[in-house]
């Protein structure tokens, strides 16, 4: 069978940053699919690290972490979420990564004495990866971080040049995202930023086909033909893209607007009109729920909500399954600093969350959260960090271990979590040591997981194995087991081979529950996790009680 030969969209943004292209290459990718296209979505990173596995949250905000294992740009997550389709590792891309390939090509002699530059051999390199790993794909969105004239990123710039040369109109197509800003004092809507970040990327040899000008006001039909006059494109492919009343209502917003339609005049295409029902409906709920509840989620990174992205997102999928909006309360953990405090802070919350994270600052503060919890009967969730934390705790005030800790606090602890040297993945078995590097060393990505029968995690899940991702390189200590069995917290779920704890739960709570993986990841707006769902339903009841 001859693999078909996919269109590539390369999404490029101007002005300013944070305009929203992974959003809206997300967005315009679900409707494509909706018009009956299979897609695949890539982002390409400028930046020098060979991934984003070891920068601060506060730096690049959430890692996101694929099936194979890939520690990723967040707008991976928006891909997924809006498209349903898995990505993998081969979808991200840096800088570092390329130039460390090249480097290694290099030393290796695979350029047989050449001298290594940036043309051919970087673009090329670039150009490899943007064509590698597809599986008749319809359409490849590829999105390139920053913006146009960043000086790291003319690498990807000069390569999607190149293969627009290459591969030709009828199989690349350049969508630009740019500013149209108002300006109050004059009271009109502003075009020149639009057509000197338009000029630039002509400068670098690129005439885009579609501008998506983002924009707090509406654009008339005279404005979208000035910007189509002096930007070289055609009226029907200035696409307005105002804000929009919830990220969900963005597809349905671009589709009016006419982003996919133009899309496929640029290609000679024709398909169905999209159903965007499910879009709309997800909208709808979040302008008008049925019921609302407040969960508080005691993090270390809460002054910086990226840091959570998927999380934020699956609590709000939680809240669908349940026909109700999710309020996030964010709780600073190092703030909790004693019982009185604790529960002062978190009287209100009809559930409490405790989510991932690195390093012993704000443990403690984590660690009181779950007492409160699961003294006062507040359901509970602890995702990665958030479920040893629990462990902690349960050690602590129930086997009366004062001490209990984990040894990536230092060497002053009992320790009920310790650093994970070796352990089974589908390549074989992983060792790794304390010393050793910290980037890509962790335990990444889709593990199975066998459920306790009768278990509320089995219940929820409904099924006897599940497959979840992971991100830590931490483990709960399984010898205190038995004991905490004794006092009615089980295991209740574990790696195939019995050696590694995935879930924890209390007996006799609402809904207490610890996950060593991260569930958010695999949560959807049209297919809420089923944690997600029932954590946030057993908060819905919490909610009633208070």
């Amino acid at each position: 069978m001859t693999q078909a030969k996919p269109r590539f969209i390369f999404i490029t943004g101007g002005v300013v940053s944070s305009l929203g292209k992974g959003l809206s290459a997300a967005a315009l990718a679900a409707v494509l699919q909706k018009r009956g296209f299979k897609v695949r979505m890539r982002k390409l990173d400028p930046y020098l690290n060979v991934d984003p596995g070891t920068m601060s949250p506060y730096e690049h905000g959430e890692v996101y972490v694929t099936e194979d294992g890939g520690e990723t740009d967040l707008d991976l997550g928006h891909y997924e979420r809006f498209t349903g389709v898995d990505t993998r590792r081969s979808d991200n891309v840096t800088s570092g990564r390329i130039y460390k390939t090249i480097i290694d090509r290099e030393r290796a002699g695979d350029y047989l004495g050449a001298t290594v530059q940036v043309v051919p051999h970087v673009t090329g390199a670039i150009k490899e990866f943007i064509q590698a790993d597809l599986s008749n794909e319809d359409f490849v969105l590829c999105e390139i971080g920053g913006i146009v004239g960043d000086i790291e990123g003319l690498p990807f710039v000069e390569a999607i040049r190149e293969l627009g040369l290459d591969l030709g109109d009828e199989r690349v197509c350049f969508m630009h995202l740019t500013l149209v800003p108002y300006i109050a004092a004059a009271k009109e809507l502003k075009t020149k930023p639009t057509q000197r970040s338009v000029k630039e990327l002509q400068s670098y040899g690129i005439q885009p086909d579609v501008l998506v000008c983002r924009s707090e006001h509406p654009l008339d039909d005279g404005m979208k033909r000035k910007i189509a006059r002096f930007c070289s494109v055609r009226p029907s492919a200035v696409i307005p893209a105002l804000d929009a009343s919830s990220i969900y209502a963005v597809p349905r917003a671009l589709h009016e607007q006419g982003l996919d339609q133009a899309i496929l005049d640029h290609f000679g295409l024709d398909a169905p009109q999209p159903d965007l029902a499910a879009w709309d409906r997800i909208d709808t709920l979040l302008s008008s729920p049925d019921d609302e509840v407040r969960i508080a989620v005691v993090g270390k990174y809460t002054q910086f909500e990226d840091a959570y992205k998927s999380l934020v997102e699956a609590l709000s999928h939680g809240g669908f399954a349940n026909d109700a909006q999710v309020k996030i309360d964010w709780v600073d953990s190092e703030l909790l600093t004693s019982p009185d405090v604790t529960a002062k802070r978190l009287a209100s919350a009809a559930g409490i969350l405790v989510p991932g994270g690195f390093g012993i600052r704000g443990c403690e503060g984590m660690i009181e959260a779950v007492r409160y919890a699961r003294e006062n009967k507040v359901p509970f969730f602890g995702i990665c960090l958030g479920m040893q934390m629990a462990a902690i705790e349960v050690t602590r005030h129930l086997l009366g271990i004062d001490n209990a800790g984990s040894t990536e606090w230092g060497t002053q602890v009992t320790p009920v979590v310790g650093f994970m040297s070796e352990w089974e993945a589908q390549e074989g078995r992983q060792t790794r040591g304390s010393s050793g590097d910290l980037g890509g060393t962790m335990r990444l990505g889709a593990y199975s997981c066998s459920l306790l029968p009768g278990s509320l995690a089995r219940q929820v899940y409904g099924e006897d194995d599940i497959s979840e991702r992971h991100r830590h390189r931490y483990e709960i200590n399984m010898g205190y087991r038995q004991d905490w069995a004794d006092k009615g917290v089980l295991i209740s779920g574990e790696s195939p081979d019995g050696r590694l704890p995935e879930i924890m739960e209390v007996e006799g709570h609402p809904w207490f529950i610890g996950a060593q993986f991260h569930p958010e990841y695999k949560s959807r707006p049209l297919e809420p996790h089923p944690l997600f769902a029932s954590f946030v339903k057993a908060s819905l009841k919490q909610s009633r009680l208070v």
